[in-house]
């Protein structure tokens, strides 16, 4: 790709961080979407809860990238903070959607977060980015996020949904809570382990990313996610493999649903996730095994 004028959304979280070290390592130029007073040229003011983005600030980006939301498994799922995830994704997508639609020189490709909690709890069953939504919150959120990007693909910019899974990474998201736990040998299955768990390297995670900002014709939803989910159980076992730790613990569902509430429905829940599209793309996965997505984070 040709250096480029880059919007992020998102940019201080595991996975924006990570695709803007890739990005200005590249030479891209960067602009980070900030809820603060901007403190430079490289920085645009915006309140996704309050649907305000400065739109002059995305004058010539050539892509903007959207990974912005409260994190899902921050706290528990009390009402208000149901309606902070939702207002932080829906909000703040329909937002940026509707200020990069308005430039006189929209972007070329929106880029906009989404996840594989699209498809609910799907048991054994496989599947791809064709599968309808499932039931339940996140379901619901996933749908509600996407459609927020309607404006900006109504302006005819090219639109990509970021179905990611479970990001193999020391720095946040669930493996960052995993990885403390299993290196004091606390580490086991959640419920009986037969929930299949999609996941995805941090690495294969931002090359994807990339990817589906230089596929001209890539648009819709893609699957971030590694070729063989795996179950519950099979992860457990490769992290004790890997760090070398026992995984004699095991936290059975009604512990999990106490302390938890309703996010142990996602938990608890079997996503079999494949990244179909992403495949028939040409991308290729530099750690498509959990072994070596775990080595990698490491």
């Amino acid at each position: 790709m040709e250096r480029s004028r880059i919007a992020v959304a998102g940019a201080s979280g595991l996975i924006g961080s990570a695709l803007v070290r890739s990005l200005t390592a590249d030479g891209h130029e960067v602009v980070r979407l900030v809820r603060r007073e901007p403190r430079g040229a490289d920085e645009v003011r915006w309140d996704p809860e309050r649907q305000y983005v400065d739109a002059a600030g995305l004058t010539g980006c050539d892509v903007v990238v959207n990974l912005a939301g409260a994190g899902v498994g921050e706290r528990r799922w009390t009402p208000e903070y149901k309606r902070l995830l939702r207002d932080s994704r829906v909000l703040g997508t329909a937002a940026l959607a509707e200020a990069a639609a308005s430039l006189p020189r929209p972007p070329r490709v929106f880029v906009n977060g989404s996840a594989i909690g699209f498809y609910g709890d799907t048991g054994d069953r496989v599947v791809d980015e064709d599968a309808p939504p499932g039931d339940g919150f996140l379901s619901a959120l996933c749908v509600e996020w996407e459609e927020a990007a309607a404006p900006v693909a109504e302006a005819g910019v090219r639109t990509v949904f970021l179905r990611t899974g479970l990001v193999v990474a020391r720095g946040g998201g669930a493996w960052g809570r995993l990885f403390p736990l299993f290196r004091a040998g606390l580490g086991g299955r959640l419920g009986d382990g037969r929930q299949y768990w999609s996941y995805i390297a941090l690495h294969d995670e931002v090359a994807a990313i990339r990817h589906l900002i230089d596929g001209d014709g890539l648009s819709g939803p893609f699957n971030l996610t590694a070729p063989q989910p795996l179950t519950n159980a099979e992860i457990t076992a490769a992290m004790a493999r890997v760090l070398h730790r026992p995984a004699a613990f095991a936290v059975p569902a009604p512990v999990l649903r106490a302390v938890l509430g309703e996010m142990a429905a996602d938990v608890l829940g079997s996503q079999r996730a494949v990244p179909r599209r992403l495949l028939e793309s040409g991308f290729r996965f530099a750690f498509p095994g959990i072994e070596e997505a775990i080595r990698a984070a490491v």
